[in-house]
């Protein structure tokens, strides 16, 4: 099977999305243009790394000053629409890549699926060998979107389990044994 190359040079809506219950909740990276409406699994870890390196680049664009003020300046384009629906996931995100392209002064996000041999290969603790390249999904982002993307993928991970008051780490609906307090339920 050949190396498919999903190309969104005009990108209509790029959102971070979630399906299921706080705890259990899968993340999705959905994408729509003119070529069409792509859908990627990504882990929580890395959307919030991700929007990390977003944030960073677009203060390092403002501070070098390498993208006009003009679209520095602009509001951020919000997009608060669940995802399309049906979901249908073209791949499981692996290595994602973040660009600037200085001549159209857009952001550009590649994302590469996780193929099944190099998930195998991992987890045998082997080396990579001959193995397939895996599909890759290539996005261009203005900056006043990708401000909107940053702000509505971490109002979607905030919307997950409420954090402990003790220890910070997630509670279950039914509670969590505390290590703040020595084991014990709360």
């Amino acid at each position: 099977m050949s190396r498919i190359i999903y190309r969104h040079p005009n990108t209509q809506r790029c959102v971070v999305g979630t399906v299921g219950e706080p705890g259990e909740r899968a993340f999705f990276i959905q994408v729509l243009s003119s070529a069409g409406l792509n859908c990627v699994l990504v882990e929580k870890s890395q959307v919030q790394a991700l929007v990390e390196r977003l944030q960073l680049m677009i203060r390092e664009l403002r501070r070098n000053k390498l993208a006009s003020l003009d679209l520095l300046n602009l509001p951020a384009i919000r997009d608060e629409d669940q995802l399309e629906y049906p979901i249908t996931e073209d791949f499981r995100a692996g290595v994602i890549a973040i660009s600037y392209e200085q001549g159209n002064q857009s952001i550009d996000l590649q994302i590469q699926g996780m193929s099944e041999e190099i998930e195998e290969l991992i987890e045998e603790g082997e080396e990579e060998q001959d193995v397939e390249t895996p599909d890759l999904l290539v996005i261009s982002l203005t900056i006043a979107q990708v401000r909107g993307f940053c702000d509505r993928t971490l109002q979607v991970i905030s919307a997950g389990r409420t954090p402990c008051p003790f220890c910070g780490l997630p509670l279950n609906p039914d509670g969590h044994v505390c290590p703040r307090a020595n084991g014990y339920r709360r």
